[in-house]
């Protein structure tokens, strides 16, 4: 398995919100990032750190 390809720890995914909606936020491990699907945004993950900046998440498509 890739090493960006790992599991974000439940707990941290537990404490960490969309800073747009402050909706929950959940893992795609295919795109190795958080999305908000409420904001219809996609945070990146880089280096196992989310990046929760509304200027770096990408728009998606629901």
């Amino acid at each position: 398995m890739e090493d960006r390809m790992r599991r974000v720890d439940p707990k941290l995914l537990e404490l960490l919100v969309c800073p747009l909606t402050k909706g929950r936020l959940s893992y795609h491990a295919e795109t190795d990032e958080l999305v908000s699907e409420k904001a219809r945004l996609a945070y990146p993950i880089r280096d196992g750190i989310p990046i929760m900046l509304i200027s770096e998440a990408r728009k998606i498509e629901m």
